[in-house]
């Protein structure tokens, strides 16, 4: 046991800036008081569904909240992350439209990008790239030039570095002309704000949802359609129903399931099998919890900050790039050693911006030498005050 906590000693826990995709955010106790309990927190939804009727409840909340949220009607229950979410969507696209061909922004998170090559390589697609607007950071729609080979159009809002998409409807109008299937990807947390983007598929990342980073994962991926018969069908998940028995009493049943090898052999929709329920549980208790306001003033607060850090961070001489809208991320470019500023300010107790050069090398540089920092609601004002002042002082 002394052995265990003289390694343990040796981990820093301070005050957390790093963007990129993984966040810090508060998680109220009943969320894990709930998840804790042993027949959520251990199970698996049977190959004999219906006996599980509480798991499968808990599912179908999950699903019903985020839909709202999302302003869909069906969501799956659920994927690995944004990442494998975003690779279904655009094999699930290419199901539909019976098309080759994918385009993706230049703004995606550069780890999802990877993760859709390697889906799209065994499925035979192409993965195409149009490019971003350097003074907003949102997508280039001159560059956007789908054909009748299109199966998906992707954007994200908030995208890789945190600007929200305002020309979500011109992206939509010019992918739906081609007959092409509009896919957005969504930081759930900001549909508090803003408003969300109608699209045939939405994807995204639940993990903030009442779940801790835990040194990358796990995560949760979100997949949600409208009522589309085409789509529902070609949905990669489960899907949890409500019903009645003779008797009238309300129970709950496996809807639709056209993923798993059991179902339908080689012709079921996806390969992946584990259902990630413990997840969507956590992530119903804290919608349920937060409600439409919480969720609203959460926002409010993550806005008040990045606009607040930004100012602060262009005092000092740094350059926050981009003037679109921010969410939460804010690149900076700036004539340092971010690897090097981030070491400075660790020994302060601050887990400094991530730096793109050194995370993804030759990705990002042609934008400059950019270290992307991030603020939740968990910031107080005198974080990022302590924050900017010890950047300018180990930047010197």
């Amino acid at each position: 046991e002394r052995e265990f906590d003289k390694i343990a000693s040796k981990n820093t826990i301070g005050i957390c800036f790093a963007g990129g995709g993984c966040w810090f955010h508060y998680v109220p106790a009943i969320v894990d008081e709930i998840a804790g309990k042993q027949e959520l927190y251990t199970s698996y939804t049977p190959y004999q569904a219906e006996v599980s009727q509480g798991a499968l409840q808990a599912i179908f909340e999950y699903q019903s909240l985020m839909a709202e949220l999302l302003n869909v009607d069906v969501v799956t229950a659920s994927h690995y992350d944004w990442s494998t979410a975003l690779a279904e969507a655009a094999l699930m696209s290419a199901r539909v439209t019976h098309r080759k061909k994918v385009m993706i922004p230049e703004n995606i998170h550069p780890e999802r990008e990877e993760v859709l090559k390697t889906y799209s390589a065994g499925a035979g697609l192409k993965v195409e790239k149009y490019l971003m607007d350097r003074e907003t950071g949102e997508v280039d729609i001159s560059s956007l030039k789908p054909d009748e080979s299109t199966a998906m159009v992707y954007f994200e809002s908030p995208n890789f570095f945190g600007i929200v998409e305002r020309k979500a409807r011109e992206i939509a109008e010019i992918t739906h002309e081609k007959g092409a299937l509009v896919v957005a990807g969504v930081d759930p947390l900001s549909l508090g704000i803003f408003r969300p983007p109608d699209a045939d598929i939405v994807v995204g990342e639940g993990q903030h949802l009442g779940s801790y980073p835990s040194f990358g994962g796990p995560s949760l991926g979100i997949i949600g359609v409208k009522m589309d018969a085409r789509l529902i069908r070609q949905l990669p998940g489960r899907i949890i129903g409500m019903t009645e028995s003779f008797d009238g009493v309300r129970g709950y049943c496996m809807a639709l399931q056209t993923r798993e090898q059991h179902i339908r052999h080689e012709a079921a929709t996806s390969n992946i099998t584990t259902n990630e329920s413990l997840m969507a549980v956590r992530a119903a208790v804290y919608l349920s919890l937060l409600g439409k306001s919480g969720i609203r003033s959460l926002c409010e607060k993550i806005l008040a900050n990045t606009n607040y850090m930004a100012e602060r961070i262009e005092e000092i001489g740094l350059r926050p790039m981009f003037n679109g809208v921010r969410f939460r991320e804010i690149p900076v470019d700036g004539n340092v050693d971010w690897v090097e500023v981030n070491r400075r300010l660790l020994k302060r107790g601050i887990i400094g911006g991530s730096p793109l050069r050194k995370l993804f090398p030759g990705r990002f540089d042609h934008l400059g030498n950019i270290a992307l920092f991030s603020t939740t609601e968990l910031h107080k004002k005198e974080d990022i005050d302590f924050l900017i002042e010890s950047l300018k002082e180990v930047i010197k």
